[in-house]
């Protein structure tokens, strides 16, 4: 009845609030964290069938890998913005995004006489996105099928196997039949949650955009931008065999506008957006659009970030100082507002 009556003039502002704030937590936990999670998972089921598919010489199979790990990338750098639950508490980060990779572990197995599972992995860094970047583009991200070998398609399909699990692991860690994480912020200050007030939880949201915002302007693209005494230095530069770089961190700033507009997929739910548009509509539309700057400004860097950080290195600082804006305005307008509900 509260719900429905939530529109008469004499309804308790401080219900309504609830009612909202209850409405944007849940589409956040389900309709966008856990259903990230589930693209990302189903995702690594494909990258999986791929490897296992992969032979030497075979340049249309090992397109198919590459195809295969760019989708499923791009789930798991949309749930950048989100890092926390599972994929931190139980060390799933690490397990699937270790950056830099570990080539002289790599190899140490490789040298080895023991099979290469999953389960030798788990007990490894030398295993994630980026080994199996590795081993489909190369360093120099040129590499061909012909260049494979027996044992690097082994260690392949090991490293996606254990990517899946991962995923799985992530997936069942908020889904409401299995670790069901989002009940924390489903029933945000009640008994059972770990947010004792809606309002820590949706601080959790808002500290999770602003997390990813600084991550990306301060270290993903400053550090190859200007890591060597302020040069370039591209060995620095995350997902560069693949040139996914760009990509990565514009999907990293979607990942920040999902949870900000409560939006995944088809699915168009209640967001960060609904809350503040009701209390300062100017801040709302100035969010908006620092986020759509930010990845309209990594998208237009030219070619790729690799060339750009040498070449194009303004249109690199743009992007980066969109991002920069983008993290000050969560940090100063957005995270005041919300702890003062």
């Amino acid at each position: 009845m509260l719900l429905v009556n939530c529109s008469d003039n004499d309804t308790d502002p401080v219900i309504a609030d609830g009612a909202i704030n209850k409405e944007i937590l849940t589409n956040a936990s389900v309709n966008v964290i856990t259903a990230t999670y589930k693209e990302l998972y189903d995702n690594s089921v494909v990258l999986t069938t791929a490897c296992q598919n992969l032979a030497i010489d075979d340049e249309a199979a090992l397109t198919a890998v590459k195809n295969a790990w760019i989708a499923t990338r791009a789930p798991w750098e949309k749930s950048e913005g989100f890092l926390y639950g599972p994929v931190d508490t139980e060390g799933i980060d690490p397990a699937i995004d270790s950056w830099p990779v570990d080539v002289n572990a790599i190899n140490n197995i490789l040298s080895s006489s023991q099979a290469i599972t999953s389960a030798l992995l788990d007990n490894d860094d030398a295993r994630g996105f980026h080994t199996i970047e590795y081993f489909v583009w190369g360093l120099d991200g040129n590499k061909t099928a012909s260049q494979l070998t027996t044992r690097e398609l082994e260690y392949l399909v090991a490293a996606a196997q254990n990517l899946q699990s991962k995923t799985q692991q992530l997936y069942n860690g908020w889904l409401q039949s299995q670790g069901n994480f989002a009940n924390n912020f489903i029933n945000a200050g009640q008994s059972g949650s770990i947010y004792t007030s809606q309002k820590d939880a949706l601080l959790e949201l808002v500290e999770g955009i602003i997390i990813i915002s600084d991550e990306v302007a301060t270290g993903k693209i400053e550090t190859p931008l200007n890591g060597d005494n302020g040069a370039a230095s591209p060995q620095d530069e995350e997902s560069r065999f693949s040139n996914n770089s760009k990509l990565d961190f514009a999907n990293n700033i979607r990942s920040i506008q999902n949870i900000y507009m409560g939006d995944f997929g088809s699915v168009q739910g209640k967001g960060l957006t609904d809350l503040v548009a009701s209390k300062n509509a100017t801040m709302d539309v100035s969010i908006k659009a620092k986020i759509s700057d930010a990845i309209a400004a990594i998208e237009a860097i030219p070619g790729t970030f690799t060339d750009a950080i040498f070449n194009n290195r303004t249109t690199v600082e743009n992007a980066q100082q969109k991002v920069a804006e983008l993290k000050v305005i969560l940090e100063s307008q957005l995270q005041p507002l919300i702890s003062n509900l």
